[in-house]
């Protein structure tokens, strides 16, 4: 089966804490590494996290990365392949508290 490829990630933020979008890939090598955030995002707010514009290559295996500020981050287990220019999102919604949060897909298309 062939892995959805995205252009994309949206971010809702429904939990009492401030979350950063970021993107977890893969390089040719296989190492994992993570891009720079796609800025704060507020209870009740939701952000695009656009890969390209954190530096991630074209055709990199993406997996979403949410910093939690003062709190324990989480990672989808969803990975996609990414295609700049894409018109295809995933979109994330995390709740819950600083220590204790969830991170849910909601909708890929």
């Amino acid at each position: 089966m062939a892995m959805t490829q995205i252009g994309k990630f949206t971010l809702h933020n429904g939990g009492g804490f401030v979350a950063r979008g970021e993107v977890a890939y893969l390089d040719d090598n296989g190492e994992k590494h993570l891009s720079g955030n796609a800025g704060d995002i507020l209870l009740g707010q939701t952000k695009d996290v656009d890969p390209g514009k954190l530096s991630v290559p074209d055709g990199s295996i993406i997996s979403l990365y949410v910093f939690v500020v003062w709190g324990t981050d989480n990672e989808a287990r969803q990975s996609y392949i990414y295609k700049q220019g894409s018109s295809v999102t995933a979109n994330y919604t995390i709740t819950g508290t600083t220590l204790s949060n969830t991170l849910g897909l909601i909708s890929v298309g």
